[in-house]
C-alpha cells in the first residue's frame, strides 16, 4: 500500500514536471513569436526619412509586430514631410514609440510634431525638445510682419493642439512651442507632460511600456513587450543613396556640375561624356531641390554667372565678367537655400571651393572648346584654304601648282607665271582658285 502511494507521487511529480516543461516552451515559443520593430532617424526630416517612417509602419503591421519604436533625434524638417509622417502615425493599426535618444539628442522642430503623434512619447536623459515655430519647420524663412507667416503659425499651433488632445498630453506648452520656440529638457518634458516616460535604454523603455494600455485605429491594445524579439529595419541602398541626394551641399554640387557638363557637351558636340554626366547629375539635382527650400532668385544668379563667365571667353572684358560671374556664383550660391538652419543651407566650406573649380573649369575647359570651334580647318578643302605653293606651270587662266607636295588643278584671276609663289583662295571640288603671292 505504501509503495503504491510513493509510486503514484512519482508519477505525479514526473507529470507535473512535464505540464510546467511544456507550459515553458509554450512561453518560450510564444515570446519568440513577438517582436518589436525598431528604425533610427538621425537627419533632418525629408521626403527619404517620410519615406523610410511608412515602410516601416506598414512592415510593423505585416508581421502583426507589438509596436514600432521610432529612435529619433533630428534638428528639424520640413513641413510636408512631417504631415505625411503625422497621418502614417495616426493611421497606423501598431502603437508607435517616439523614443528621444541616445543622451544628447534632440527632438527639434518638425521632431515636436512626430513626437506629439506617436501613441507613446518617450526620451533619454540628457536629451531635450521644443523650437517648433513653422519658420523653421518649414525651412524657408519668412517675413515676420507678414499675414502669411501668422496664418502658418496659426495653422501650426491648431496642429498640435489637436495631436495634444488626441494624445493627452500638454496643450499649453505645446502652442507655446510653435508660438515662442520653447525648448526643455526630457525632466523639464516629463514633469509638464509633454512626454510619457523617461528611459535609458531601449531595453528600459520596453519594460517600462509593458502593460500599458493605448488605443489605435483597430481599438484598444496592451503592450506585451516582456521578452521580446527586437528587429531593426534599415535604411534601403535606395534610401540611403536619396538621403544623401537631398543634402543641400550634395544638391548643390550636383546642380553646377549638370551646368559645366551640359555646356561642355553644348560647345563640344560628340563628346558625349560629358552630356550624359551633366544631364544626370541636373536630374538628380532637381530632385532634391524638390524636397529643399530653394530661393530662385539665388538659382537665377548662378545661372547668371555661367553667361558671365562664357561671355568672358568671348568677349575682351579685361576680367570684369569674370569678376561679375565670380561674385553673382558666390551670392547666388548664399542664397539658393533659404532657411534659418544651417543642415537646410550649403555650407560656406563647400561654396568657396565649388565656386573657384566652376569658374577655372568654365575659363579653362570651355575657353578650350570655343577656341577648337574658331580653329583653322587641317583637312579636307577647307583645309586648304590660305595655304600656300608654288605654281608648277603657267597660269593662263589655268594651269597645275604644287601645294602640300601634291598637284593640283588650278585657276587665277591674275597674271601667274611658273615658279611664284601661290596661296589658296577657295576650292571648288579638284579645282583651286590662287593668287599670287
Amino acid at each position: 500500500m505504501v509503495r503504491n502511494i510513493k509510486s503514484g507521487k512519482t508519477l505525479f511529480a514526473i507529470f507535473l514536471l512535464s505540464v510546467i516543461l511544456t507550459a515553458m516552451g509554450y512561453v518560450s515559443l510564444y515570446a519568440q513569436g513577438r517582436t518589436v520593430k525598431l528604425i533610427t532617424v538621425q537627419s533632418a526630416i525629408t521626403p527619404v526619412s517620410a519615406e523610410f517612417i511608412n515602410k516601416a509602419i506598414r512592415a510593423a503591421e505585416d508581421d502583426d509586430a507589438e509596436c514600432l519604436v521610432i529612435q529619433l533625434d533630428t534638428p528639424g524638417g520640413l513641413m510636408t514631410s512631417t504631415r505625411q509622417i503625422n497621418r502614417d502615425i495616426l493611421g497606423s493599426e501598431v502603437p508607435v514609440v517616439l523614443y528621444v535618444a541616445p543622451e544628447g539628442a534632440q527632438s527639434g522642430s518638425a521632431g515636436v510634431f512626430i513626437t506629439y503623434a506617436a501613441h507613446i512619447a518617450a526620451m533619454a536623459p540628457g536629451t531635450n525638445i521644443g523650437a517648433a515655430h513653422p519658420v523653421n519647420l518649414g525651412g524657408a524663412g519668412m517675413d515676420t510682419s507678414s499675414v502669411m507667416e501668422e496664418k502658418i503659425t496659426n495653422d501650426a499651433a491648431a496642429w498640435i493642439r489637436s495631436l495634444a488632445q488626441k494624445r493627452g498630453r500638454n496643450e499649453v506648452w505645446a502652442e507655446d512651442a510653435v508660438r515662442n520656440s520653447v525648448s526643455v529638457t526630457s525632466e523639464e518634458a516629463l514633469e509638464l507632460n509633454v512626454i510619457d516616460l523617461i528611459a535609458g535604454d531601449l531595453d528600459e523603455l520596453l519594460e517600462m511600456i509593458d502593460g500599458k494600455e493605448i488605443e489605435v485605429n483597430s481599438g484598444k491594445k496592451t503592450f506585451n513587450t516582456q521578452n521580446v524579439k527586437v528587429e531593426k529595419i534599415e535604411l534601403s541602398l535606395r534610401m540611403k543613396i536619396l538621403g544623401i541626394i537631398v543634402d543641400p551641399n550634395i544638391a548643390y554640387i550636383l546642380m553646377l556640375v549638370g551646368m559645366s557638363g551640359i555646356m561642355l557637351e553644348l560647345y563640344n558636340p560628340g563628346a558625349i561624356f560629358p552630356g550624359v554626366i551633366g544631364g544626370i547629375s541636373l536630374i538628380l539635382a532637381f530632385y532634391a531641390m524638390q524636397a529643399l527650400p530653394v530661393n530662385y532668385a539665388g538659382l537665377l544668379l548662378i545661372i547668371l554667372a555661367v553667361i558671365l563667365l562664357i561671355m568672358e571667353i568671348k568677349i575682351v572684358s579685361y576680367g570684369l565678367l569674370s569678376i561679375g560671374g565670380i561674385i553673382s556664383m558666390t551670392i547666388g550660391s548664399l542664397m539658393l537655400f533659404d532657411s534659418p538652419y544651417p543642415f537646410l543651407r550649403v555650407s560656406l566650406s563647400v561654396i568657396i571651393p565649388t565656386v573657384v573649380i566652376t569658374t577655372l573649369f568654365f575659363l579653362v575647359a570651355i575657353g578650350l572648346a570655343i577656341r577648337a570651334q574658331k580653329k583653322k580647318p587641317t583637312t579636307g578643302k577647307e583645309g586648304l584654304v590660305g595655304e600656300k605653293g608654288i605654281a608648277q606651270t603657267d597660269l593662263e587662266p589655268e594651269g597645275q601648282v604644287l601645294i602640300h607636295g601634291e598637284l593640283w588643278k588650278a585657276t587665277s584671276s591674275e597674271e601667274v607665271k611658273k615658279g611664284d609663289k601661290i596661296e589658296v583662295v577657295t576650292v571648288n571640288e579638284l579645282e583651286v582658285l590662287v593668287k599670287k603671292i
